[in-house]
């Protein structure tokens, strides 16, 4: 049987970065004393979620990936024997940065990093400002404990960024994630927005047949406005909730995954089996227009 203990840390942040840095590895630690295999940390876990603005400033919050916090992780990973997952604002060149998700493997090896794709630009979220959209493709990462494939919050709308994933071996899906609801917004639209997030995850967990682990940041930010919704979750290769954090406090879970469950539900639920990749080519098009 394969299965893996998966660690999910929801916490809050604050503007001081070396701060955050010293509670996630605290959250690290308690994640790997509960049993926990691999770890994933939220979005942007070392900053408050500063793309609520447009500020040059900002920009001095990123590094090189792998840099100072992929060393310290590193080092950590082998002391504890897990996998961390850790989302960065990454400085690739003068001019040049990423939202940028790093996996350290359980002998504390950098196995490699994942760019953000798909890059939102709404009110309180204005990404395109800071990161230039992801040029390495999508990935999977080979560790001691599974095969996990890793998107990035707005990544979460695209079936098509976790079916290629999914294609690629991936036996889990991870998720860092930074999104919430503004003050202004009432209670109806608010559990709107927070069912349709978690759906439609759930849904990639269905359609591939695998796991799919969201982890989101909660507590309010910029100056009390925007309430990070947490509610990180765990779903079952038929999207099943495993497990579903609190909406407002801090939270370490570690769950148990049964990996063969992906080959149960493939098998009685072909999906995959049945795909008409002959069929597929219009997906490629912006929009389908009429002749």
């Amino acid at each position: 049987m394969h299965k893996v203990r998966v660690g999910l840390v929801q916490m809050n942040c604050t503007a001081d970065k070396i701060s955050n840095f010293e509670k996630a590895v605290l959250k690290i630690k308690e994640a790997a004393a509960k049993g926990a295999q691999i770890i994933c940390l939220q979005e942007l876990f070392t900053s408050l979620y500063f793309c609520d603005v447009e500020d040059y400033d900002n920009f001095n919050l990123a590094e090189s990936v792998p840099g100072p916090s992929t060393d310290a992780l590193g080092k950590l990973a082998a002391e504890l024997g897990v996998v961390i997952i850790a989302s960065l604002f990454e400085k690739r060149t003068q001019g040049i940065y990423h939202n940028t998700t790093a996996v350290l493997d359980a002998d504390g090896t950098y196995l490699g990093k994942y760019r953000k794709m798909h890059i939102p630009d709404d009110p309180s979220y204005y990404e395109k400002f800071y990161f230039t959209p992801g040029d390495l493709g999508y990935k999977v990462f080979k560790t001691k404990f599974a095969t996990i494939g890793v998107l990035i919050c707005w990544d979460q709308w695209y079936p098509e960024a976790a079916r290629i994933t999914a294609l690629m071996g991936a036996e889990i899906l991870f998720y860092p994630t930074a999104i919430g609801w503004h003050k202004t917004q009432d209670e109806a639209t608010n559990t709107e927005q927070y069912n349709a997030w978690q759906t439609i995850q759930r849904s990639h967990a269905v359609a591939n047949g695998l796991h799919v682990v969201s982890v989101n940041r909660c507590g309010y930010e910029q100056d009390g406005s925007m309430q990070f919704w947490g509610g990180s979750f765990i779903a079952n290769p038929f999207g099943t909730l495993l497990y579903k954090a609190s909406h407002t406090t801090e939270e370490i879970h570690v769950q148990e995954l049964d990996l063969q469950l992906t080959d149960r539900y493939r098998t009685h639920w072909p999906f995959m089996r049945d795909r008409r990749i002959d069929s597929y080519q219009p997906i490629t098009k912006r929009f389908i227009d009429e002749d």
